[in-house]
């Protein structure tokens, strides 16, 4: 039975060359040669070629050049009679914008053609990478507030430790106003609260990542005296004998307040790890080797079993010795700041036989 056409046909007919005039979306027919066979006028209004370069020119001379290589990889999989979905690609305009397109094709193989149409994504593609943009800036702005936090809270315990030793050397019975012994207990009150606060802080705390920091001259001594200012009363009372030299050099390219947490952090574990029954013995000293600039803190401490602890030494919150203050905070602060700056530190250390730190500074 022989089908004639009639009116309605060649309604539906017109219905669809109107459609594919009018369509905002690429309707495209490609040859398996490369080339355009036909296009609606939405291909040529927003790549910016008249009709005469699209059908003149491979169709991969559009291309933009970075998505080439896959372009042309799918295409081979197309010719084999497999339909594309949703594939996106760059095109170039002829005044050299980028354009995103997200391809549906289909293969007629017994034709040697190719039916696809193509939407223009580019506005969707931009708010996408505004949105990573924003993702990754605020990502990376909690990180940043995330290591500030682990190195105020974890910081301030020395000074804190500090001001409570102060308190017990304080004897309460030779004070005899009473005002003046009900201060001194709700000061004494004030600071154990604030750290157990701060220790709360501190396990509440998640990784995280590096920090901008500034980088200014600074002098290793002066670092370090202030830090000593800071847990004098420790120092004092655990009776540690410091030795400091920093003749090869004093002063180095750093962050100031970097500095400080390296010296406070190493310092006070030497004494909180110093073997026991023994004063703590701490050399810290500046030394050149190979034109680099390298710290060398070592102590006579407890130590570490390096075969068990390997590169753990520096994980945040891994802890190695049996203390009620410890909480694996400080030895990471340690390398973070070595190595947000570029620097590298190693450590070498046998089970009671104390630790050698190097730090090797970038600048």
């Amino acid at each position: 039975m022989t089908h004639k056409k009639t009116e309605t046909d060649t309604e539906n007919i017109y219905n669809f060359e109107n459609f594919f005039e009018i369509s905002a979306d690429f309707i495209c027919i490609a040859g398996f040669d490369g080339y355009f066979k036909r296009i609606n006028p939405a291909v040529s209004e927003v790549l910016g070629f008249s009709e005469e370069e699209l059908y003149s020119r491979p169709i991969s001379s559009f291309v933009y050049e970075p998505d080439l290589k896959n372009t042309l990889e799918t295409r081979e999989q197309i010719y084999k009679n497999k339909p594309l979905l949703n594939f996106e690609n760059r095109y170039l305009t002829k005044s050299g914008e980028i354009i995103w397109l997200s391809w549906t094709s289909m293969p007629f193989e017994s034709e040697k053609l190719v039916y696809a149409i193509a939407k223009n994504i580019t506005f969707n593609k931009r708010i996408e990478i505004e949105r990573n943009a924003l993702l990754s800036n605020l990502t990376q702005i909690n990180k940043e507030l995330v290591v500030l936090s682990h190195k105020t809270s974890h910081d301030l315990k020395s000074p804190i430790n500090n001001m409570l030793s102060v308190f017990d050397l304080i004897d309460i019975s030779k004070i005899i106003d009473p005002e003046t012994l009900e201060l001194v207990h709700l000061l004494k009150l004030t600071s154990e609260n604030l750290k157990n606060t701060l220790n709360s802080s501190i396990d509440q705390l998640v990784n995280n990542e590096n920090i901008n920091t500034q980088i200014e001259t600074i002098s290793l001594q002066q670092s370090l005296n202030e830090v000593m200012a800071s847990i004098n009363s420790l120092i004092q009372d655990s009776k540690a004998i410091i030795n400091v030299d920093f003749s090869a050099y004093d002063t180095i390219a750093f962050n100031k307040s970097y500095m400080k947490s390296i010296f406070l952090n190493l310092l006070s574990n030497a004494i909180k790890y110093a073997k026991p029954y023994q004063n703590p013995m701490i050399t810290i000293s500046s030394k050149i080797e190979n034109g680099i600039n390298q710290l060398i803190f070592a102590d006579q401490g407890s130590g570490f079993d390096m075969d068990r602890v390997k590169d753990k030494i520096f994980g945040l919150y891994e802890k190695f010795h049996d203390n009620q203050d410890s909480n694996g905070i400080g030895l990471y602060l340690v390398y973070n700041h070595v190595t947000n700056l570029g620097g590298r530190i190693a450590v070498e250390s046998k089970l009671n036989e104390g630790a050698t730190f190097t730090i090797s500074f970038k600048y």
